[in-house]
């Protein structure tokens, strides 16, 4: 298997393909995003209806756009899609008119503390249109007539979901969950489908335990959609996670799942606190990405959210600030191996039992004290022996036993192995 910093250049490669692409939460920037994902993984794309009653939601109109733009008198684009997917209110209704700078004003949308910028901005569910550019622009328009121009659809039609499987030893489900509908944007949400996509591939080399669904989703109507659709799988569902903003330079944070004490919750922090890297762990709020939708009091299911710098906690979030120079492949690789170290703790966290409690089993008998001869960290495997068997009572996890003991998971669960092999332990 390639270490994980391999794949750091691949994922930015990703990135680089998807950024171009208009992406909203219908229509086809959504497919064409997909059918680049699925070059990488092979994907079941669902077609949702529009008109379909998705929990207290509704699928929309699907919206798709050719081409729009603001001209001066002498024919120039002064803003121009072709440019930057940005430069459009998502979802805008077709317009074609002309209509002097005063008229238009309303419609233009800047970032005034940040003139050189370009904000992102959507009207999803309200008639509307617009055009986003820079404050630099705006202020070097002249009065005068501009002709405006939108060719845009807004009709019945699908949203597009996709999904990833990779099969486990139990029917029991680990959910990654990443966003698929925000445009020009590297980190949020690009990079979070690259980490997601390799971390997909990383886990179809091994034989994991649980059963891992990757989503690639639009934010919030994707994820309901989801959840109304798969009622009877949401109860297989025991972990889940949710990236987003996964390639920034900024450290690691972990947002906690509504539970609070969520075994994804607890996995998370124990990781990030053993690597040493810089990180937060943050409380839940019903704000953020989907983990809100999966956490929603009739659900409850335990999904955290791992960002680098969370949602609107830097300048460049929802920005033409967001582009391929303030991601990286290091942060992308560096959010992998996290993930990856993470879901190796999930996958191997049991509960055993003691098969012979009454006072410490013989283990030199049984060749568990020889199989340490010559290890660097002998004395900690042996310590991590004698902790999974007083601890292995059917009622503490591998990761309480790690906690307790302040030892690496990693030995914890070796030493479980070794026992288990041993005839010591049962599952």
């Amino acid at each position: 298997m390639a270490p994980v910093t391999a794949f750091g250049e691949e994922m930015y490669h990703l990135v680089e393909r998807l950024y171009p692409l208009c992406r909203s939460i219908t229509g086809d920037g959504v497919r064409a995003t997909l059918e680049i994902v699925g070059e990488y993984l092979p994907l079941h794309v669902h077609e949702v209806p529009t008109g379909t009653q998705v929990l207290d939601w509704t699928v929309p109109q699907e919206w798709n756009i050719r081409d729009a733009y603001v001209a001066d008198a002498s024919g120039r684009r002064v803003v121009d899609f072709r440019a930057s997917s940005l430069h459009v209110l998502g979802y805008s209704v077709p317009v074609s008119a002309t209509m002097p700078l005063a008229e238009l004003r309303p419609h233009l949308h800047t970032l005034p503390d940040h003139p050189s910028w370009v904000p992102y901005r959507t009207s999803y569910y309200k008639p509307e249109w617009g055009f986003c550019l820079s404050q630099e622009t705006l202020d070097a328009l002249p009065d005068g007539e501009y002709e405006v121009r939108i060719d845009s659809t807004l009709a019945d039609g699908h949203l597009t979901y996709a999904e990833h499987v990779v099969p486990g030893q139990v029917a029991d489900e680990v959910i990654v969950s990443c966003h698929v509908c925000h445009p020009s944007l590297a980190n949020d949400n690009l990079a979070g489908i690259a980490v997601a996509t390799f971390l997909a591939r990383t886990l179809a080399e091994q034989r994991p335990y649980y059963t891992y669904r990757f989503l690639f989703a639009p934010g919030t109507i994707g994820a309901i959609t989801w959840l109304a659709l798969n009622a009877e799988r949401v109860e297989r569902v025991r972990h889940g996670l949710v990236l987003a903003c996964a390639g920034d330079p900024g450290p690691l944070t972990y947002k906690r799942s509504r539970r609070g004490d969520a075994e994804i919750d607890r996995v998370l922090r124990h990781v990030l606190a053993a690597s040493e890297r810089p990180h937060r762990v943050t409380e839940f709020t019903p704000y953020g990405y989907d983990e809100r939708q999966f956490c929603s009091p009739g659900f409850d299911l335990g999904v955290g959210s791992l960002t680098r710098t969370p949602y609107a906690g830097y300048p460049e979030y929802h920005t033409s600030a967001d582009d391929l120079d303030f991601v990286s492949p290091r942060a992308m690789a560096d959010t992998l191996a996290v993930c990856r170290e993470a879901f190796g703790v999930l996958d191997r966290n049991r509960r055993y039992l003691n098969l012979s409690p009454y006072g410490e089993p013989q283990l030199g008998r049984r060749g568990l004290y020889d199989s340490l001869g010559g290890r660097s960290d002998a004395k900690q495997a042996q310590m991590a022996m004698l902790w999974v068997l007083n601890l292995s009572d059917g009622e503490h996890s591998l990761l309480d036993v790690a906690e307790r003991s302040g030892l690496p998971f990693d030995t914890v669960a070796a030493a479980a192995d070794a026992l288990h092999g041993a005839g010591l332990l049962k599952a």
